[in-house]
């Protein structure tokens, strides 16, 4: 895996990439050449397949981070309220807070469906809050929430909003070519995510696999003209081209990125993967006597929550520089109510790093002189 002078990023994005994948960023590229819209017509092809998408669905690029194409995919699929769009919104935790958040800048109808931060969203209560509001059009699902690593019952949700014709937007950003999402199981109007996630790329380009009938019948809906994803297909589709500058160098490090996820063997490699990071990493942890927050059955496989610990000598920063000094970045907790930290389980490492993550938190445990790692006693997140 990496090796280098770099710390590894213990983040879910950006992370830790590969060689080849940092080299693939060393060649420049004019952005109208038919050989870089052949390169970004490749990627869009193979991220399309990755859910099995068929004919039925296409992928349209965008550049900037993974929250541009969520915004992008929110102002185009649902309509604006006095159209009659109105967008369900199951929340159990900060990135699930941010699409309401977008709802609003965007003037969409948003109802938000309260739940629990260490509870996952289920079939059962997306069934009876659309039972509850049938005005409602649409479906916003995060898939893995990383405020605290939980794992969302996307599969139900996806069946309640077929059975309702409810259209099913997801936000797939932390669990895209890692965790299994099939259009014939899952069926969606819009999944999102980006090149610096699961697909070990750098930031920088995030995507929307839409259903063909959705993205042609968006047109007009868009906010905003740089966000346009009907505009952005058409012209795409009309001239191979991107309607304005891309970002040449992420695309060509994401085409070798996904290269070497077919060479790995695709989905179920990668899940292996970094269902033996995290398992690694919480058993590690655990033996030092840090608590995770999440019971395994929810735990998503991307990054996992630990509880801080309880000792007085314990402050995030410190603790964080100390295992930085020993080549690791950790994440900071994003609870509410319960003060954590996060770990990442994502990126191009493997089992034996996470082995050295857990010698790097010990040795900073000693040299701080945190002794007692157990936390306080729980306290339930709002």
């Amino acid at each position: 895996m990496i090796r280098g002078n770099d710390p590894i990023l213990l983040t879910p994005g950006p992370l830790t990439t590969s060689l080849q994948t940092k080299q693939a960023m060393l060649r420049d590229w004019g952005s109208w050449d038919a050989a870089f819209n052949q390169m970004t017509a490749s990627i869009c092809k193979d991220l399309v397949d990755i859910v099995g998408g068929g004919s039925e669905y296409v992928c349209v690029p965008l550049q900037g981070s993974g929250t541009f194409s969520v915004e992008a995919a929110i102002g185009n699929v649902v309509p604006p309220a006095s159209r009659g769009g109105k967008v369900l919104v199951p929340n159990n935790g900060a990135y699930c807070a941010r699409i309401l958040k977008i709802c609003k800048y965007l003037g969409r109808a948003a109802v938000e469906l309260p739940v629990a931060e260490d509870t996952p969203a289920t079939a059962a209560v997306v069934d009876a809050a659309l039972a509850q509001d049938p005005s409602i059009t649409h479906v916003a699902q995060v898939h893995c929430e990383t405020g605290a690593g939980i794992l969302n019952d996307l599969a139900g949700i996806a069946q309640v909003c077929a059975r309702r014709k409810v259209g099913l937007i997801i936000d797939a950003m932390s669990s895209f070519a890692a965790l299994p999402i099939d259009v014939q199981s899952v069926p969606f109007d819009a999944l999102i995510a980006a090149s610096g996630k699961c697909l070990e790329g750098v930031p920088g380009m995030g995507f929307v696999i839409m259903k063909k009938s959705v993205v042609e019948g968006c047109a007009g809906n868009a906010h905003s003209l740089a966000m346009d994803l009907h505009d952005q297909y058409v012209y795409m589709q009309k001239t191979t081209q991107w309607r304005y500058t891309p970002p040449t160098h992420v695309v060509a490090a994401l085409r070798a990125a996904i290269d070497q996820f077919k060479d790995e063997g695709g989905q179920g490699a990668r899940l292996a993967r970094y269902t033996a990071n995290c398992r690694t990493l919480v058993d590690g942890m655990q033996a030092l006597g840090f608590r995770t927050y999440l019971k395994p059955e929810v735990q998503a496989p991307v990054i996992v929550t630990f509880h801080a610990p309880a000792d007085a000598a314990y402050e995030f920063k410190q603790f964080y520089a100390a295992v930085r000094a020993r080549g690791y970045i950790l994440y900071p907790g994003k609870l509410t109510q319960v003060e954590t930290f996060r770990v990442g389980c994502i990126g191009a490492i493997d089992s034996n790093e996470m082995r050295n993550v857990v010698g790097a938190v010990e040795q900073s445990l000693r040299d701080l002189g945190i002794r007692v790692v157990t936390p306080a006693a729980p306290r339930r997140a709002a």
